[in-house]
Order: C-alpha cells, then structure tokens, then sequence
C-alpha cells in the first residue's frame, strides 16, 4: 500500500492531534525531532567528505525553527553549517534554538548580501523558509533570497515543502508585494534536489523527481491507522526512509 499524500488541512489537524492532551507532544519535541531528521538526510544525501558547508536557509516560523535544530545537529555531524536568518523568530522557543546555535559559534547571517556571499563559500544549502502555512505574496527579503537560491548551481534540501510552493497544487510562479506600493514582480519557484518531508508528504509534491525523505518517526501507530498514512518502516535507528521516486 502507497504512503499517503496529505492536504494542508490534514497536516494542520494530525500536528493540532499531536500537540494535544491526546497526543502529549510539546512544540520543541517535535521541532527538534524534525530538525534531526532533516540533518540525517542531508546527511545521508550529501556526505562530509563532499559537502561540509551547509547554508541553512531559516525562516521566521516553524520551519526556520526546524532549520536551527538541524544546524545544530550537523554541527554535531562535523559540517560547517551557515545560518542565515533575516527576521529571527520573536517566541522563546525560537530564541533558544537560536542561542543554542550561537553557544556552538555557527555563523548567523542576517542581510542579503551576506547571505549571497555565504553560497559562493557553500556546498549545499538546507531550505527551511516557508511551510505549509506559507500563503502569497512574497515579502522582502525573502524575494531576493529566492531569486539566489534559484540562481545557484548548488544542490538545495528543501524541508517538508520547497519554500513558495502550493502545499495542493505543487511548483507555481510567486508574486513580491513590495512594501513602497510599486509593481509586484514575478519570482520563479525552484526545485530542489532533494526533499524531506515530515510526518507524511504533502499533495502538492506528489510529481516530485529527485531524492525524497520521510521524516519525523514520532507519529503514533493508532493516529497513522486513523489517517491511513501507510508510513513506510523505518531502518534500525534511522530518522528517515527514502520513499520511491515518482
């Protein structure tokens, strides 16, 4: 039976039904269960030896945060992660995640420009801007980081959802609404080379080609049988498990 692809509604209630008094998981278990998951299959698709420096590309919600935990982690793996994050997260789970990053002396880039140099000094970038809960227009800076990302030759891992995607419809052209009132400016999307998605894949990655992960081995057997997720077994102590290419 094929592992299901899942609505953005549906990833919003089975994350409610794990963070309920059902579920018992807290918001920083399941970010740092995330964010470990997303440093092994970058891990697993990019070794050390090849692509030691990692440009961590965060975002202000909870993607970004699953971005920190996994810089932290390939820190701990012997990469050299660069964080880069414009608009730090203003909740206190955020600010520690963030603390914890610098208590390590992973580099934190905060401006554009920064954040272009660091990918000409990078191996691979780790796409952890915008979620599920993204919704158009795109906003500055983030209009410019896309643009970079999209230039590059470097390989992208992209966490749960490319950021800018359509969590339904999948690839699709984005709109700037600049702040001084001008013309809003088509930016393309990229496709990153490889995927992770989390808990359980999103129906708009369905078409989705390169090398894809399943991450977060925290969901319940009964909530899984209750969604009909099919998840795939998980090998001895792996965080992930690569899915069939579509």
């Amino acid at each position: 039976m094929s592992i299901r692809y899942i609505s953005q509604k549906l990833a919003q209630q089975i994350d409610e039904e794990l963070m309920s008094t059902a579920g018992a998981f807290s918001l920083d278990q399941l970010m740092e269960l995330a964010g470990l998951s997303c440093a092994q299959a970058l891990a697993k698709s990019y070794p050390v030896q090849s692509h030691k420096r990692v440009m961590v590309a965060c975002g202000p919600g909870n993607q970004g945060g699953d971005g920190l935990v996994a810089a932290r982690h390939l820190h701990h793996f012997s990469y050299q992660p660069t964080i880069y994050l414009p608009k730090p997260g203003s909740k206190d789970i955020y600010k520690r995640l963030l603390k914890q990053c610098e208590n390590l002396d992973i580099k934190v880039i905060s401006d554009v420009d920064g954040f272009k140099t660091g990918l000409r000094e990078s191996d691979v970038i780790l796409d952890a801007i915008f979620g599920f809960s993204f919704e158009p227009p795109l906003r500055a800076p983030f209009d410019q980081v896309l643009k970079a990302i999209t230039a590059t030759s470097l390989p992208i891992v992209s966490v749960d959802i490319p950021s800018g995607w359509s969590v339904t419809k999948g690839s699709q052209p984005l709109y700037t609404k600049p702040d001084d009132g001008g013309e809003p400016e088509k930016i393309e999307t990229f496709t990153p080379d490889v995927l992770v998605s989390l808990t359980a894949p999103k129906e708009g990655v369905r078409e989705f080609k390169g090398r894809h992960w399943l991450g977060g081995r925290f969901v319940p057997d009964a909530l899984a049988k209750e969604f009909e997720l099919n998840i795939p077994p998980y090998e001895g102590v792996d965080q992930v498990v690569e899915l069939p290419q579509a």
